[in-house]
């Protein structure tokens, strides 16, 4: 994949700080979300991924995965696409 972008579940956790891993406001993400939730919400969105056994440096104990998503714009736009998806769906 070229054009690839890697999103963890603690981007969407409004549970966390911002220097925790948080990228989009509070009220626009979820609590302690999934791997699995993470890949509804691509899919709902049409976007191309595909999950990997990796975990985000900041959490390495959580292991909770991540998605390789072929994204080709930038990595915020992508990033609130998915917490549409993700916010209110639970």
């Amino acid at each position: 994949m070229a054009d690839a972008s890697i999103l963890y579940p603690c981007y969407f956790n409004a549970a966390l700080k911002r220097r925790q891993g948080r990228r989009v406001p509070r009220q626009g993400g979820a609590k302690a979300p999934s791997l699995a939730e993470l890949e509804r919400a691509l899919k709902r969105s049409g976007i191309g991924f595909h999950a990997e056994d990796h975990h985000h440096p900041a959490h390495w104990e959580r292991h909770e995965g991540r998605v390789v998503v072929e994204w080709k714009k930038g990595k915020e736009a992508l990033i609130r696409k998915v917490a549409q998806q993700l916010g209110g769906r639970r």
